[in-house]
């Protein structure tokens, strides 16, 4: 691979930089051998309590309502938390599959399908705070507006279909999170809100607005022609050139994108599985997964999917179960359907919150019963599962101590996930680089480490 970081296409093949100065979306070639062409990222924004879902530690449930040490530095504080009382899990946490992995008894659909994922219950980040936490795990960063990962990896790998963008986020975050920031815009996500009916399309403006392609097309070379020559007159702009091809690509995708984001034609069968049914609680997640689902089949490279409402500071009792049986189906639902149609093996599954919650519960009020307390936030050690993409099903990797607080064994840090997963796409995430004022960036900053424990 030739080496061109000050160009900006650090660590990508010469044939792919004269492809690339074409056509920057075109399909590019990795480093080495992939297992994984494509990645889908259900991301539980609010953090996903580890304790209720999967571990629970001896010490905290023979201790539930007492109150424990903190590991905390005693110039910490957290509202809330002053009492310290250690908080049981809300339901079983049992072993399931043949592996053995424990997984609570309110994600009965992921308990099926135990041997078919990689659970990491040494996960770690950096920032307590939500919007820095999200950023770190989508960007590697939480302070400055770096690419997020999805637009890396459109940017090392390219797209597979020319009609559809490469990045897609369902229900994102925050633009933050589908950014391209110093790489060209055409690697931005594509924001997508999936409708709760069959008579609205989820990409905004996907409907010709024109009686006929052809006008439309007169449109866009109009358009185009007038910002070239302002280009010309600039001697180049990059985010011009970048606003040309995404109208080029917006009218691809208005001939060639409402019939693949239209859910009324699926069958019941595929309806069931994802739990999409009106009135049903996993209806809007069961929508959002089915068509992450239709797009990864198509050719877009990297689709995340938000599943919100994981922040629960209090009455966490009431609803975890409620989160749980809205996403639970959903998520697992994609896991079968890739799986049956042949795409879970070079499809990369991946699901984490931006961090987990405390051993300990909250009480805001100060005076509310434990029943009804929440936890706090917890960076230190949380829990994310994989699939597919060549990872190992059926494992359990990484450890806490005795508290479920600090991790003791296979620490995985959010550079260390992010390396593998380019890793598993056959991207080195050292050579994936670009250079921004004076110097090379990448995804993972100065760190990662592919985690080669949890690789078939």
């Amino acid at each position: 691979m030739l080496q061109t970081a000050a160009c900006g296409f650090g660590g990508l093949a010469l044939a792919d930089i004269l492809q690339a100065a074409t056509n920057s979306e075109a399909a590019r070639s990795p480093h080495f051998v992939p297992k994984a062409k494509r990645v889908i990222f259900l991301f539980m924004a609010g953090g996903p309590s580890q304790h209720d879902l999967f571990q629970e530690k001896k010490f905290i449930a023979d201790r539930h309502g007492q109150k424990i040490d903190s590991p905390l530095r005693k110039e910490v504080l957290q509202v809330g938390t002053e009492k310290y009382l250690a908080l049981g899990a809300m339901a079983p946490i049992r072993p399931r599959g043949d592996s053995g992995m424990m997984i609570s008894d309110l994600l009965p659909h992921l308990s099926s399908v135990a041997d078919d994922i990689c659970l990491l219950r040494g996960m770690s980040a950096d920032n307590p705070q939500h919007a820095s936490a999200t950023n770190q795990f989508h960007t590697g960063v939480f302070t400055e507006v770096r690419p997020s990962m999805g637009a890396w990896i459109s940017y090392g790998l390219g797209t597979e279909n020319h009609n559809l963008p490469s990045f897609i986020s369902i229900h994102a975050p925050g633009v933050r999170t589908y950014g391209s920031g110093f790489l060209p815009a055409e690697h931005q996500g594509t924001p997508l809100t999936v409708p709760l009916n069959d008579q609205t399309l989820p990409i905004e403006n996907l409907r010709n607005a024109s009686r006929t392609d052809a006008i439309q097309r007169q449109r866009i070379d109009l358009t185009k022609r007038l910002n070239q020559r302002l280009i010309d007159e600039l001697h180049g702009d990059a985010n011009m050139e970048g606003m040309i091809q995404n109208m080029e690509l917006a009218f691809r995708m208005q001939t060639t994108t409402p019939q693949l984001v239209d859910l009324s034609k699926e069958t019941p069968a595929t309806l069931d599985l994802y739990g999409i049914g009106s009135g049903k609680a996993s209806d809007k997640h069961g929508r959002a997964c089915l068509l992450a689902r239709k797009l990864s089949e198509s050719g877009v490279r990297f689709v995340q999917v938000t599943m919100d409402g994981w922040d629960h500071h209090g009455d966490i009792r009431g609803n975890l179960p409620r989160l749980c049986q809205q996403t639970d189906q959903p998520a697992v639902g994609l896991l079968k359907d890739l799986k049956q149609r042949g795409l879970l093996d070079d499809t990369l599954v991946l699901w984490s919150g931006e961090f987990g919650r405390t051993p300990w519960s909250q009480d805001l009020s100060g005076t509310a019963p434990i029943h009804t307390h929440g936890r706090e936030h917890q960076p230190e050690s949380f829990c994310a599962w994989l699939a597919g993409g060549g990872v190992k099903g059926g494992l359990t990797y990484g450890e806490t101590d005795h508290l479920g607080y600090n991790v003791v064994e296979g620490k995985v840090h959010i550079h260390d996930l992010h390396a593998t997963m380019l890793h598993l796409l056959g991207i080195d995430h050292t050579r994936l680089t670009w250079n921004q004022v004076g110097r090379d960036f990448r995804l993972t900053d100065v760190h990662g480490s592919v985690v080669n424990e949890i690789l078939a």
